[in-house]
């Protein structure tokens, strides 16, 4: 354990903890493997784990943007089976994928080049800064041959995913009152539905479920089979509790000011399972991790709701936050709480994708990176015991390249992508502890065994003329 730790860290994760890690890693994490490959019976077989089964991921965000080639380059080859990430999260923010309506940026613009980035004096002052156009990104995992995850199709926030042009079709009083403060009493969310009705445009919620249809559509259009998962509904826990969700009416005033359909978590669902075919993962993901999140999922899925995957979101977003983990100031983060928040997540009984990471270094100082790299490894490995998990994603690689509000130093590596402490300890787990390389003998009927992660191999051997020989062995 890190000397940048307290003692009471140091003692929520103890060696009594680590080893239950250890053990649930063994048995959730690994299979027994017999592959009859026709070997030499006592030939000595290379095993070599070239591909992980369990998904590592982290968004493709800043594809092409980050100012010189060689950063662009540096930051690519972390994608792939022989890089950290086996998976990327690619951007579909209505409002920067859908600027102008009816003009979805699937392609790139001459503002989107590498070369244009690269000259660009201010970066972050961009609209379409941390959202590229999406065919290079998905085109890129295709390349790379990893999973490729779309992020989000419905998402019922103002701020980062409505198109202006969609919120344009309200009338100017109504958009100045949503600006109004709730606690005055006289903001049209204070309103009943049935005065905010009278309020609208009589065709206003038929053009925002259109819209909304038609970027389903045109996504799906083009991405049916090649993207493998999406972020179907993103952050609706918040509707859904105090009951904002309601099938059949026109529309729902979301705790984002959102217009969307009345029951746009449904309306997307079956939108989605209309639109892409079985095998593509629909994934539902939040926040809001409460036993609420659980029971919303259940009831999704008794009213005829595809939902493949559980996303859960955990930012610690705060240094301070970090840094009182650090310093045993809070339990946050600790064994115990996480073992309960595992548990809770698994009741829904569905693969739990951890799809947005954030963990920041405090002060980005050697204590401080040391710090994030400690909370990583540690919680990195719990996650990954957990017999639920599929995956894990980090959210903001380099550091400086997050959202507004999101801090600058939470990254992997450095602006100029050197690897931090942060790196080396992610990358000593999923390229190293985690990734099985043994030897073993061919038995009497040229068959070997082994027990080792899940994943793709390639068996080595000499066969019985001399010549190399190599097969691989996907051990589910």
């Amino acid at each position: 354990m890190s000397e940048a730790m307290s003692q009471k860290y140091r003692e929520y994760w103890n060696a009594d903890v680590q080893a239950q890690i250890d053990a649930d890693i063994e048995k959730n994490r690994k299979a027994d493997a017999r592959a009859a490959i026709g070997a030499p019976p006592g030939a000595k077989v290379k095993v070599e784990q070239i591909r992980h089964a369990f998904i590592f991921g982290a968004h493709l965000f800043n594809f092409d943007q980050l100012g010189t080639e060689e950063r662009n380059a540096k930051y690519k080859a972390l994608y792939g089976h022989d890089g950290l990430f086996n998976s990327a999260t690619v951007a579909f923010y209505w409002r920067p994928f859908e600027p102008v309506e009816g003009k979805m940026r699937f392609d790139p613009a001459p503002e989107d080049a590498e070369s244009w980035w690269n000259d660009c004096k201010d970066p972050k002052s961009q609209r379409h800064w941390r959202r590229p156009p999406t065919e290079p990104c998905v085109a890129f995992t295709e390349k790379k041959g990893i999973r490729c995850h779309g992020h989000p199709l419905m998402w019922a926030n103002t701020q980062w995913q409505y198109p202006d042009w969609l919120m344009a079709k309200l009338p100017h009083d109504l958009l100045a009152e949503m600006l109004t403060d709730d606690r005055s009493g006289v903001s049209i969310l204070k309103q009943p539905m049935d005065e905010v009705l009278k309020r609208l445009p009589a065709d206003f919620p038929a053009a925002v479920e259109s819209a909304c249809r038609r970027r389903f559509e045109a996504i799906a259009a083009r991405y049916a089979g090649r993207v493998q998962s999406w972020d179907v509904c993103n952050e609706s826990v918040a509707d859904w509790i105090p009951g904002r969700l309601v099938p059949g009416a026109p529309i729902c005033r979301g705790y984002h000011h959102s217009w969307m359909p009345g029951d746009y978590c449904r309306w997307a669902f079956r939108e989605a399972m209309r639109l892409f075919p079985e095998s593509t993962r629909l994934n539902i993901n939040d926040y809001n991790l409460s036993q609420a999140y659980v029971d919303q999922i259940a009831d999704l899925r008794a009213s005829g709701c595809k939902i493949d995957i559980m996303g859960a979101q955990m930012h610690r977003f705060d240094p301070q936050r970090c840094l009182d983990i650090a310093d045993g100031v809070t339990d946050d983060l600790s064994p115990a709480l996480e073992w309960e928040k595992m548990n809770r997540l698994s009741q829904a009984n569905l693969p739990i994708h951890l799809s947005e990471i954030t963990i920041t270094a405090p002060n980005n100082d050697a204590r401080g990176q040391e710090i994030q790299a400690t909370i990583a490894r540690n919680l990195y490995r719990l996650w990954f015991s957990t017999k639920k998990m599929m995956g894990i994603t980090w959210w903001n690689v380099v550091d400086d390249c997050g959202a507004p509000g999101e801090p600058s130093v939470s990254g992997l590596f450095s602006r100029d992508m050197e690897p931090k402490p942060a790196y080396e300890a992610l990358n000593s787990l999923i390229n190293g502890e985690w990734k099985t390389k043994t030897e073993v003998t061919a038995d009497a009927d040229g068959a070997v065994s082994f027990r080792g992660f899940r994943g793709l191999y390639r068996l080595t051997w000499t066969d019985a003329d001399g010549r190399a020989a190599e097969t691989t062995f996907d051990l589910a």
